[in-house]
């Protein structure tokens, strides 16, 4: 099955590729096959944006699916600048920034439903990332969460 495929059986669309918030690039390529993918936030399909910071205005469970709407943001961006899903080799990190009032203390929860969906749709070998989940002060916009990644491509 490819990666489509599970997108679809999963329930799972891809939103429209983020504008740029900023003089920078989305996806950029280096060295031999690796691509770094610029910070993407929770925007969905419909443009809307979760606000605030989790563990207050916002509930884990918020973040949680702000997080999901990073990551399908990373994977619309990986699409627009590589062409398919399907020629992602493996994803070698990903970085879960998650705004957080002092009091809260699960940011690698919140992170790892972006890690979820990168398993559940590439399987464990390619999807499965290194990872770090960092709790932040504030992000723009007073998003909630930011994910960054870096992945190698498939030579084709």
């Amino acid at each position: 099955m490819n990666v489509y495929e599970r997108l679809e059986k999963l329930g799972y669309k891809l939103p429209e590729t983020p504008a740029k918030g900023g003089v920078y690039a989305p996806l950029k390529k280096f060295g031999n096959n690796l691509a770094y993918i610029s910070g993407c936030g929770p925007q969905d399909k419909n443009k809307e944006v979760l606000i605030g910071k989790i563990g207050g205005e916002l509930t884990e469970e918020q973040g949680k699916e702000a997080a999901k709407r990073c990551i399908l943001n990373v994977l619309s961006v990986i699409e627009d600048n590589i062409g398919d899903l399907n020629n992602v080799k493996t994803f070698a990190k990903i970085l879960v920034f998650v705004s957080s009032n002092d009091n809260f203390f699960n940011q690698p929860q919140v992170a790892d439903e972006a890690s979820k969906l990168l398993y559940d749709v590439f399987g464990e070998e390619i999807g499965i990332a290194s990872r770090s989940a960092i709790g932040v002060n504030v992000l723009p916009g007073n998003i909630p969460v930011e994910i960054e990644a870096l992945i190698e491509i498939e030579e084709k």
